[in-house]
């Protein structure tokens, strides 16, 4: 029997509205869409999208104030710039490449571009509303998912020039979704840093930066600076960079004002002009990897119609600083090369500091050159994809779009890793074993990481040896029994990454999985409680004598319920460092050699908990 196949007619051929296109295919607007437990999820991008117009108004000169208000999913934008004009207020926010961007003598450099993310935000919200207030006039439109549901006429006003959004994120697409201060507060300091004189208040609390780069540097940097931050500023460019005690590289990148996470072209040409500059001031040809290694960096350029390789703009394409102009690698180059080698014969301190941190990368790189290489090629002789690594299907196809969504749990014994591995989807999530608990690397050279197995399996199975620009997963996910063990083992692997790792961490890549304590059921329905609280409501819902199963480990919970877990409601807590958090003494007092300290504090800690565990107690025989 042949296979019949669909008729390719005239009434095949649909044209979508331009709501119902950015609904249906909303990963080309805003990528991911996500619950707000990543920094890169839809309702963080709809947040961006809408402050970018405001930060466009500040940038040409109008404007010092953004109010930025979110509550219960509502999320409100003041400006006080010059207002849309109001003949325009409905195009801008619902007619697809509609703007004033395209016209560079209003929006020399803006963020915007495209006149496109606006009304992202306005088709993935239920409720969209913007306002504009201009010389005595304000003109209101509301909407709803892209639909226009009010079409004010414009009336007299008293407000302060300037315009005003209105949104609430879709809970149809972002499901269960809730916005984090964690990643919000560091987005809106970015902003402030990138626009000194611009003061963003955020649900009352206000930012402003004086000196820009440099306290930016200060304010992420979870490693003190061995020598004081190099700051150059000049037209349509500024950075500051240093060294710290850490082994990796950190940068943080942005053009016209948008983080560039992914860097792009002004980044290699950065690079290229630091290790050209250095090797030329110093006159000696050091291997490049011994000027990156522990550098902190911050560059942000300003560059006329700047071309992105995505909508979310994270990395950028051009090779120009305008249409016509020089190139951004020549500019780069003219700047960092003048300007650096400047710095360093005025401040020869400064410069001496350099030196010694580049000559004590030098010692560490070649005392483990030996040893690297054999644990290279211990790797692939105990052929990692199959006795480590269960790998995911999408790293084979170098076009699929989930690679946004590529996970790898990190699981300790066979019971574990092998109920996530049959649970799992294996398109996008991968599993890693651990074979016991990993070693306390705290206060170890680099050296460990090639002479410990698990270690260097580890680092090749997250290809995060040379950086984390080419890390093979987006979530970097802990996976440990919910018990003394358990924690033990998260604290090992997080001490792995601060060590030797630290920008696996601070760009929100590593999470602990959380799963179920409890298990309680009657005949009809199953409830899976991941605190005490959830378990006395679930108890409460199925009525009289249910059935209550206590999980202490991973392995005890079959595959078919696993899924549950690391599905699409799948509950991750992002780990995240702050620069008050001096996470050297942290790691120093807990994982250090400090023994007698830490045996006090936990029996000084355990009579507190049993304190608060008996006045628990007796508040429920009271109650009873």
């Amino acid at each position: 029997m042949e296979q019949q196949t669909a008729q390719y007619t005239d009434d095949k051929i649909v044209t979508l509205e331009w709501q119902e296109h950015i609904r249906r295919r909303p990963g080309m607007y805003i990528g991911k869409l996500g619950d707000g437990q990543s920094a890169d999820d839809g309702i963080y991008v709809l947040l961006k999208e809408a402050i970018d117009n405001s930060i466009d108004e500040f940038m040409m000169g109008f404007g010092k104030k953004i109010e930025v208000t979110i509550k219960d999913s509502r999320v409100v934008i003041r400006d006080y710039g010059r207002g849309i004009p109001l003949g325009k207020v409905r195009d801008v926010a619902s007619k697809m490449n509609t703007g004033a961007k395209y016209d560079s003598s209003v929006f020399k450099k803006s963020v915007g571009l495209n006149g496109v993310g606006i009304k992202a935000v306005n088709a993935l919200s239920t409720e969209f509303m913007i306002r504009s207030f201009r010389d005595g006039e304000c003109k209101k439109v509301v909407f709803s998912r892209g639909v226009c549901l009010e079409d004010n006429p414009i009336c007299a006003s008293t407000e302060k020039n300037g315009t005003e959004t209105t949104f609430v994120p879709d809970a149809e697409l972002f499901t269960n979704y809730n916005y984090l201060d964690d990643y919000i507060v560091p987005m809106l300091k970015n902003y402030v840093y990138l626009n000194t004189g611009l003061t963003i208040v955020y649900n009352g609390e206000s930012f402003q930066s004086k000196n820009g780069l440099l306290d930016l540097l200060n304010e992420n940097m979870s490693s003190e600076a061995i020598y004081p931050i190099i700051h150059l500023k000049g037209t349509d460019i500024e950075l500051a960079m240093t060294h710290n005690n850490h082994y990796s590289e950190e940068y943080y990148s942005f053009v016209n004002g948008q983080h560039t996470t992914q860097g792009g072209t002004h980044m290699v040409a950065f690079r290229e002009a630091l290790f050209k500059t250095i090797r030329d001031f110093y006159k000696k040809e050091f291997d490049y990897s011994d000027i990156k290694t522990a550098i902190a960096a911050a560059v942000s350029i300003k560059v006329e119609e700047p071309v992105f390789e995505s909508q979310t703009k994270t990395k950028l394409g051009s090779k120009n600083m305008s249409p016509n102009g020089e190139t951004i690698r020549n500019f780069m180059l003219n700047f960092v090369c003048k300007e650096l080698d400047n710095y360093l014969h005025k401040n020869p301190e400064t410069a001496q500091a350099l030196l010694k941190k580049i000559q004590d990368n030098e010692k560490d790189r070649k005392a483990i050159s030996g040893i690297q290489k054999i644990a290279k090629e211990r790797a692939k002789k105990v052929n990692l994809h199959n006795r480590k690594l269960r790998d995911c299907n999408v790293h084979y196809n170098t076009n699929d779009e989930r690679k946004s969504e590529s996970t790898i749990f990190i699981t300790e014994g066979d019971s574990a890793s092998g109920s996530i591995t049959k649970s799992r989807d294996v398109n996008t999530q991968a599993v890693f074993s651990l074979r016991g608990k990993p070693l306390n690397c705290f206060g170890l050279t680099k050296k460990v990481v090639y002479e410990n197995e698990e270690f260097n399996l580890l680092q090749a199975a997250l290809n995060i040896e040379e950086g984390i620009e080419n890390i093979r997963y987006n979530k970097v996910v802990i996976a440990t029994d919910a018990d003394v063990d358990g924690m033990h083992i998260r604290l090992l692997l997080i001490t792995f990454f601060l060590n030797f790792f630290p920008e696996v961490i601070k760009t929100k890549h590593l999470y602990i999985l959380q799963t179920p304590l409890f298990r309680v059921r009657n005949k009809v329905k199953t409830y899976y409680c991941y605190t005490e609280e959830e378990k006395l409501n679930a108890i409460a819902a199925c009525g009289k004598n249910p059935e209550m199963t206590r999980f202490k480990g991973l392995g005890e919970i079959s595959p078919d319920e696993f899924k549950h877990f690391i599905g699409p409601e799948m509950r991750i807590e992002p780990v995240l460092i702050k620069k008050e958090d001096q996470i050297h003494d942290l790691m120093e007092f807990y994982m250090g050699k400090n023994t007698p300290d830490r045996q006090n504090f936990i029996i000084d800690n355990l009579v507190i908990e049993e304190d608060r565990l008996e006045g628990e107690e007796e508040e429920v025989i009271e109650t009873e």
